[in-house]
């Protein structure tokens, strides 16, 4: 009978070692399972985050353009700001006084 006892105690130590065992793989999943759902999760969220600088930079890029059009016309104003100003001048210097 004493081995009949130690073998009932043996497995019930192994038993209570395999449950341990089952609940510590089981936490394991369950953690394994909610990374993988963070790691979808982030990488959608980063999709989205590319796709919106993806469109932020089109804009730069637009106003880039049009900023050296901008530039552009700036520097023929003042280029040509000048003889503009002078034409003015002749044209009023050319009127008759009325005084």
């Amino acid at each position: 009978m004493t081995e009949a006892v130690a073998s009932q105690a043996e497995y019930k130590r192994i038993d209570a070692r395999v449950s341990a065992v089952e609940q510590e793989v089981e936490g394991e999943k369950i953690l394994a399972r909610y990374i993988l759902s963070q790691a979808r999760q982030n990488g959608d969220d980063l999709a989205a985050l590319k796709l919106r600088v993806d469109r932020i930079e089109q804009k730069i890029d637009g106003l880039e353009s049009r900023l050296v059009r901008v530039e552009t016309d700036l520097g023929a104003l003042r280029r040509e700001l000048p003889a503009i100003v002078a034409e003015a001048m002749r044209e009023v210097l050319r009127e008759p006084r009325s005084r």
